[in-house]
């Protein structure tokens, strides 16, 4: 049964996964740790805007069997596009970086050891998976990785949580508009809203579209708006899965760490390493394992989207379904970005910094993308060919306006100091 679950859903879960990455799980743990319970409110907030805009995205690539640099390119000068993919690639790669260093150290927490050494190992068995491994085999991997983020879920059922409290703080936003809650409010935004997740869906799309394996699978329907059902739904899905464990973090580091006096986390690992002494061995183990099992989810989807974003603006063959001698060019880029990731992993950066850095060049990316991707299907040729709902274009142009106020905020913030 769980089998047949996981092959009838498709890149949206896979999508959704991957944002739920070690740099996000740092992400909302600082939020519950300093702001308590104050802060699961915004993931209702961006559930419909970041489902909306992965909706648009995966729309994009399956109606044209290409990825969205393919898109942009139609749309925009060579010399802006090739500026956006250089920053995609610069930002996944340091994130590649920040989410094993960050897989390493949980490692070293359960067992001991080098916490570099097991980064760096991390870092080649992700690239070697996804050289290696086709991609509708490497497809049902990933999906069967999504279960790891339910480890967060019984994180938070494993220590008490206050539940009367917590729903009136997710549906009632009670925090004081102050420096470090902006900055963090953005920060989240930030982090479920992010480019590398549009590049891959709608890559992921156009490689479903194109190798037809729903309807291999039995998924695919003829009755018109079949297909844009079957993508809503499993980006919605996927979309709710990702949001709903970001909340749980929140929950669980606020019913314990921010409970304790704790209100400074560094890292997702710092975040496993501070429960243990307060919530015992159990939702220490739990809360690491999570870490390590979205690392190998997210690690290859960072690397992949900035191949698959290389190889569409650079016109060269591109797809993990085609064997590494035929796309040099696309396979080079995984490798680069996963191994450069782990390079970084051996320097004194500042893994915050990283983080920080990460943040700033994603937002700045996804803006213009964001715009762009609205005005695609907006214009009176998109209406026709991608036939999206209305309802859909008002959220996506809801999204791109929350991810401009939120780069502003950010810039705003960093010269204020």
């Amino acid at each position: 049964m769980l089998k047949t679950m996981l092959r009838r859903l498709g890149p949206g879960i896979i999508t959704g996964a991957a944002d739920d990455d070690p740099s996000g799980i740092a992400t909302y743990s600082q939020a519950g740790a300093q702001f308590g319970f104050g802060l699961a409110w915004t993931l209702i907030l961006t559930l419909p805007l970041m489902a909306a805009i992965q909706i648009i995205s995966a729309c994009i690539g399956w109606e044209t069997r290409a990825g969205l640099a393919k898109n942009i390119a139609a749309q925009l000068p060579n010399f802006v596009v090739y500026l956006l993919i250089l920053l995609l690639v610069t930002a996944n790669t340091i994130n590649i970086a920040a989410d094993l260093a960050a897989m390493g150290d949980a490692l070293r927490l359960v067992i001991g050891g080098p916490a570099v050494l097991y980064a760096l190992v991390f870092g080649a068995g992700c690239l070697a998976a996804e050289i290696i491994v086709p991609y509708h085999t490497y497809a049902g991997y990933l999906k069967f990785l999504t279960l790891g983020l339910f480890s967060y879920v019984a994180t938070a059922f494993s220590v008490h949580v206050p539940w009367g409290e917590v729903v009136l703080a997710t549906f009632v936003p009670r925090v004081a508009p102050d420096h470090e809650a902006v900055l963090t409010i953005v920060a989240i935004f930030g982090t479920t809203i992010s480019p590398y997740l549009f590049f891959w869906q709608a890559s992921q799309e156009a490689e479903e579209s194109r190798l037809s394996y729903r309807r291999l699978h039995g998924v695919r329907e003829l009755r018109p708006g079949a297909q844009f059902k079957h993508i809503a739904a499993d980006t919605w899905t996927g979309m709710t899965v990702s949001n709903l464990v970001g909340w749980f973090i929140i929950v669980t580091t606020a019913a314990t760490l921010n409970a304790h006096g704790v209100t400074k986390i560094d890292t997702a690992a710092q975040a496993a390493e501070a429960l243990r002494p307060i919530a015992g061995n159990l939702t220490f183990v739990l809360f690491a394992a999570g870490i390590i099992g979205t690392g190998l989810l997210a690690v290859p989807v960072l690397a992949g989207s900035a191949a698959y974003g290389v190889a569409e603006a650079f016109g060269l063959r591109g797809s993990l379904e085609l064997p590494a001698n035929r796309a040099l060019g696309f396979y080079g880029t995984v490798g680069a970005a996963t191994m450069a990731g782990a390079a970084l992993t051996l320097t004194n950066i500042d893994p915050i910094a990283m983080l920080f850095w990460t943040a700033v060049i994603n937002g700045v990316v996804a803006v213009p993308i964001m715009l762009v991707m609205m005005a695609i299907v907006s214009s009176r040729h998109g209406r026709r060919v991608f036939a999206l709902p209305r309802w859909l274009r008002v959220l996506g142009w809801l999204s791109a306006m929350l991810m401009t106020v939120a780069v502003a905020l950010l810039c705003g913030s960093s010269l204020t100091g």
